[in-house]
């Protein structure tokens, strides 16, 4: 499902998003669907997303994370800014190898809301997980 179809304004920069844009050459291009209410998604992180040798840089997982927080606010039915973000790293990602993202809304409070998201392995295990608070754009 592309933002386009969610029946908001679609601002002109949008598609220059870092984590979803698709005309952003430097940006992730995440792709996300909606599946019951969660949004969805997989990364396969590159040599470029990258800290130290092999392993995944933090502040791309915090990046991944953030964006599927946004996406599950959509899928919701809303826009929002991220407020709050709370990030627990569990292990190390590895570059080249697929992630698969998962964000849905545990708490709709009217003006926030509150999300969670996830990021696994191909073995299911969990990378990172995100707890984020979404101010919702009236």
């Amino acid at each position: 499902m592309e933002i386009e179809s969610l029946g908001f304004e679609v601002l002109p920069d949008y598609d220059k998003c870092f984590g979803c844009g698709k005309s952003n050459p430097i940006g992730l291009k995440l792709r996300f669907k909606n599946e019951e209410g969660t949004a969805r998604c997989e990364f396969i992180p590159g040599p470029e997303h990258q800290g130290w040798p092999g392993v995944v840089h933090g502040g791309i997982l915090s990046t991944v994370l953030d964006e599927a927080l946004g996406w599950a606010a959509l899928f919701h039915g809303k826009k929002t800014v991220t407020g709050k973000l709370e990030i627990r790293f569990r292990k190390p990602a590895k570059i080249k190898e697929p992630l698969h993202i998962e964000s849905k809304i545990t708490r709709d409070r009217g003006r926030f809301l509150i999300a969670e998201a996830s990021a696994k392995d191909c073995e299911g295990n969990v990378i990172a997980e995100a707890i984020g608070t979404m101010f919702v754009i009236p």
